[in-house]
């Protein structure tokens, strides 16, 4: 029998050794880390990989429901396939094991109660974008350069007197930003 730890973070820069750390303390012998992967995706290499390794008699674990699911089907397909192998799962924040009635019982209550809170986000977060936009706000960075400022970089660059590089210099910006302030016709190769 063997213990196979997964686990996910979100974006790039988020860190995944507190799953790492309870992972190795349960005593996974092999993890697999999904990095930058959003929840809602289906594509989910390392999930893929752990699952091709796992054989019967083994234990998936995650350190909560949220890390392997995107929905609460996905959630009870994947506890039906690791059932049909005789592969385990067990879930160490939450205190599951699923090869227990209990722990069954227990996993599908949690399951649907974590798509329920996913969803309640996901809702809270649509409502929040459409009162800012419904105020004139848009959600995103904002822009490096003002109007002023592309209108400015856009007669530097056509006096063929200065490149890219000294007007993003000039301006302190990137020199793909004044790329992008750039009408894409009068920019040349060498630019």
């Amino acid at each position: 029998m063997s213990r196979v730890g997964y686990a996910r973070v979100s974006t790039r820069g988020q860190r995944d050794d507190s799953q790492v750390d309870e992972l190795t303390a349960y005593g996974c012998d092999k993890i697999f880390i999904d990095h930058g992967v959003s929840g809602k995706l289906a594509d989910r290499p390392e999930l893929d990989a752990a699952l091709a390794y796992l054989r019967d008699g083994d234990i998936l674990v995650i350190t909560r429901l949220s890390r392997a699911m995107r929905s609460l089907r996905h959630m009870l397909d994947l506890a039906a396939q690791l059932d049909e192998r005789g592969i385990g799962l067990t879930v160490l924040k939450q205190s599951l094991d699923t090869a227990t009635p209990q722990g069954r019982m227990i996993f599908h209550v949690l399951a649907a109660l974590d798509e329920f809170q996913r969803e309640l986000i996901v809702e809270g977060t649509r409502e929040g974008l459409a009162a800012a936009r419904a105020r004139g706000r848009v959600g995103g960075r904002r822009p490096s350069l003002t109007p002023t400022q592309i209108k400015h970089a856009r007669d530097l660059y056509a006096t063929g007197q200065h490149t890219v590089a000294a007007i993003a210099g000039l301006l302190s910006v990137s020199r793909q930003t004044i790329y992008r302030a750039l009408d894409p016709a009068d920019v040349t190769p060498a630019g």
